[in-house]
């Protein structure tokens, strides 16, 4: 026996591979919340107290043999709770599973980290060379999980308390401003936006279309007026804007210095940039906690990918932290930048000429 092995400690070695199961249990159960999703598992458990797995089934018009071997797997990993060979999906995880119309609502955030890790192929040998891998280049599942996931904390945030904790924005909506959402994806940003504010005029651009088509649609199905444009951030159209928003994007800029200096010439004189980025602080060890640790993970499997795809290639990444982002509007010649609110998963700045 080598030295080396001498000094293992085995209990904190066995310690450490069973954590590595519950890891690998963890991973698949990403698989396992995109299927019970999709499949209608957590609306039927909702509120039906014990069910059986040929209930479930029945319920869902699926198989019997999957519905038993997914409420298993549930209940081995605590997200359902196992009577007697019944399964009965505890009201407070129903709000978190089933309801897509609450603030806590979490099959998005699944959805967007199965299709992130279903490209992790690509990134490998991104990173052996260097590239760079496009937003467009990501699975449906990443497109649609980052709306489905940030869509709820928009609901719930972005006019009960972020807009409000805004100067003198609020009263210019309401009267009747010009607003630019950058980067605005499907559209669930300006949309809700638009929706409170009908006095406003808004528009929104991304530079993937894919996503532009469904923001269009969304708005048509909504009945509200928005000028959509497929168009990057360094280069949308239109001046003299009150309001610029840019909701957890900036970071996945390859140029979000460029980005920023283009917000400074179409806001006007006293308008205003609203910057929404994923919680972070400047220090690394300070984000050593479980939302940095998910938000480390998309960093290096999509955001940074995305952002050295594009030209300059800055590469922010997902937890950036405010001092980052202060450099770069003040780069660009913005003069007052501050923290304005914060959520679990959301840092809000006010930043102004």
């Amino acid at each position: 026996m080598t030295t080396v092995e001498q000094q293992i400690d085995g209990d904190k070695l066995m310690a450490f591979v069973f954590r590595a199961v519950d890891e690998v249990g963890a991973t698949l159960n990403a698989g396992l919340v995109v299927m019970g999703d999709k499949l209608g598992y957590y609306r039927a458990l909702a509120g039906a107290g014990p069910v059986s797995p040929a209930e479930l089934a029945e319920r869902t018009q699926t198989s019997e043999h999957y519905a038993r071997e997914w409420l298993n797997a549930q209940a081995a990993g605590g997200f359902v709770e196992y009577e007697d060979g019944r399964y009965v999906l505890p009201a407070e995880h129903a709000i978190a599973l089933a309801d897509e119309n609450s603030p806590a609502f979490l099959p998005g955030f699944f959805q967007i980290a199965l299709g992130t890790v279903h490209n992790t192929t690509q990134t490998i040998e991104a990173a052996r060379s260097g590239a760079g891998i496009g937003w467009h280049e990501q699975d449906s599942d990443v497109h649609d999980g980052c709306e489905r996931f940030f869509r709820p904390g928009y609901n719930a945030n972005l006019l009960a308390g972020w807009l409000p904790a805004l100067e003198d924005v609020v009263g210019k909506l309401e009267r009747g401003a010009r607003v630019a959402d950058i980067g605005c994806g499907h559209g669930a940003s300006t949309i809700l936006m638009a929706k409170a504010f009908p006095n406003s005029t808004f528009s929104g651009s991304d530079y993937h279309p894919g996503s532009i088509e469904i923001a269009k649609q969304r708005a048509a199905e909504a009945g509200v007026d928005i000028s959509f444009e497929v168009a990057p951030a360094t280069a949308y159209s239109g001046t003299g804007y009150d309001l610029v928003t840019t909701f957890d994007a900036l970071h996945d800029m390859g140029d979000p210095v460029g980005a920023a200096r283009r917000v400074r010439e179409s806001l006007a004189d006293d308008g205003t940039w609203m910057v929404v980025e994923p919680m972070a602080c400047d220090r690394v060890e300070d984000n050593l906690n479980p939302v940095g640790r998910a938000y480390y993970g998309f960093s290096t499997l999509l955001c940074t990918p995305g952002s050295l795809s594009q030209d300059v290639g800055l590469a922010l990444g997902t937890q950036a932290g405010p001092a980052r982002i202060r450099d770069v509007t003040t780069a660009a010649g913005f003069t007052r930048f501050r923290t304005a609110a914060e959520t679990p998963f959301n840092l809000v700045y006010e930043v102004r000429p």
